[in-house]
């Protein structure tokens, strides 16, 4: 079986850390990194720290408006595919390489297999939400992470080629977590365990909105323990623009770092009082580790966490956000419902079964 697999992002690489791993004992897999996420602290560290196979092309398209990023990739993708000429197309989650690789496949007859398919935020404002229903109706494979995936695209009247495979991300998060030594991570950034929120923002509508991302800074600055911030290039560049890096450089609750490594990121999580997030993959992350989540967002794609009680949605209200904060609980059930940690085996049979004509 050969399976052209496609990446571009740092949610991305750490869900093919382990799909690559049990692909490639019995199969050809070749690697295309579209260059979406294109610094060493988002992109070429993550494939070292998580044994990831260097990329057999690196498309290095980089940043840029949707429609120019994705078209790029579009064309660049459609030629690979045609000179490689896989049995299937493997895409991850919901950015716009997953859409470009996801178009660019069916359009030349190849099946898609969908990593995280069946995720919705219902908010189609969000173009992460239209990546992923655009690319789940046209793919041939859809691997769902949960129940609630599998039931939603049911609900959209996908019943074909459906598979519930749990969660990729526990699979990365289960090998590499016991290896992991908080001790230093903590010391260099001068906090102790449980004495501290860890922050990510970067979705467009609270980093491009200047209300939205002021409210969050002003929350942070007002919560009752220290934030360590690992700030994406992104929101960095628009704390400057808007004149907030001014805000974030005078408090002295923020700690503002640059993006750490899957390894440190795990350190700094699992350690934390609480996450301050609006990343989807990172949810999920807090919730495996055992971390109350606070999302800066009125919806989430990940319904568990918040059914569950561990998960709050608090949009980019200040005074939300500062409330949940200080609440903060941790319930006392933590049920497996993202699977066992063996997704990335479950996803190869799948793709062995379709490709041997046996699904």
């Amino acid at each position: 079986m050969r399976v052209v697999s496609v990446v571009g992002a740092r949610p991305q690489f750490i869900k093919a850390a382990s799909v690559c791993r049990a692909l490639r004992v019995r199969h050809e897999e070749v690697l295309v990194h579209s260059g979406q996420h294109y610094d060493y602290g988002m992109s070429d560290v993550f494939f070292e720290q998580l044994g990831i196979p260097t990329p057999d092309y690196n498309l290095a398209v980089g940043s840029g408006g949707h429609g120019r990023q994705t078209g790029e990739m579009l064309g660049l993708l459609e030629e690979l595919l045609i000179e490689q000429r896989p049995d299937i197309v493997l895409v991850y989650g919901d950015t716009n390489t997953t859409l470009a690789a996801g178009l660019a496949a069916a359009k030349l007859g190849i099946p898609v297999a969908h990593v995280e398919a069946g995720l919705r935020s219902f908010n189609r404002s969000m173009p992460e939400e239209i990546n992923r229903v655009l690319v789940d109706h046209i793919s041939a494979l859809l691997l769902c992470p949960t129940t609630a995936a599998v039931e939603n695209l049911r609900t959209e009247g996908i019943t074909e080629g459906v598979s519930l495979v749990g969660d990729v991300m526990l699979d990365t998060a289960r090998f590499f977590a016991e290896s992991v030594d908080a001790a230093p991570v903590l010391a260099r950034h001068g906090v102790e365990p449980d004495g501290y929120f860890l922050a990510t923002v970067h979705r467009a509508g609270n980093s491009d909105d200047p209300g939205k991302l002021g409210a969050i800074v002003s929350a942070f600055a007002a919560l009752d323990r220290p934030v360590v911030w690992a700030i994406h290039p992104r929101t960095r560049k628009n704390l400057q623009a808007f004149g907030l890096d001014t805000v974030v450089a005078a408090s002295p609750s923020i700690i503002a770092i640059e993006p750490v490594p899957y390894t440190e990121t795990v350190a700094l999580l699992r350690s934390a009082s609480a996450l301050l997030t609006d990343s989807g993959g990172m949810q999920k992350e807090a919730y495996f580790f055992g971390v109350p989540c606070v999302t800066l967002r009125d919806e989430t794609e990940w319904v568990e966490t918040v059914e569950l009680g561990w998960n709050t949605l608090v949009g980019a209200d200040a005074a939300r956000i500062v409330a949940a904060g200080t609440t903060r609980t941790k319930p006392e059930a933590r049920p497996s419902v993202y699977g066992d940690g063996h997704a990335a085996e479950a996803i190869v049979d799948v793709l062995e079964r379709f490709c041997g004509g046996t699904l």
